[in-house]
């Protein structure tokens, strides 16, 4: 019990600062999260069903927040030239400077709010452990 409690409680707080952080700067989390994913692909896109499941979000979910960075001119949709069915999420330039201008601070708030609170062991045990749960489910 104590360890789900303090899964709750660190959860839910950590999110707390992230998504206070991130309001500020115009963005949520999933958005944030999507233009990180999209930076990180070669070319700048990914499918979106691809990007849902990445996310661990809804596919109609993701397509609200895409839809919101597209009205920001952050992201833009495009068919998938292999697939006629698929639609790629790609990040725009502007969607690359408000992420380089974002990524700092959230960087900051993360290591606030969650890493400099464990020492290198208690960060290792928390990643392994919440890989493991990660896998396991993920493989369902």
């Amino acid at each position: 019990m104590r360890t789900w409690q303090s899964f709750l409680a660190a959860g839910a707080l950590v999110g707390r600062e992230i998504e206070h952080h991130l309001k500020q700067e115009g963005l949520s989390h999933t958005q944030y999260e999507v233009l990180v994913r999209l930076s990180e692909a070669a070319d700048g896109a990914v499918r979106m069903t691809e990007l849902a499941d990445a996310l661990y979000t809804s596919k109609s979910g993701l397509n609200y927040q895409v839809t919101l960075l597209e009205k920001a001119g952050l992201a833009r949709r495009e068919s998938c030239p292999t697939d006629v069915r698929g639609v790629l999420a790609v990040i725009t330039d502007a969607g690359r400077a408000r992420l380089a201008e974002i990524a700092p601070g959230h960087v900051d708030t993360v290591r606030r709010a969650l890493i400099d609170a464990l020492t290198p062991a208690q960060q290792k045990m928390v990643a392994e452990g919440l890989g493991e749960v990660a896998r396991r489910l993920a493989d369902r």
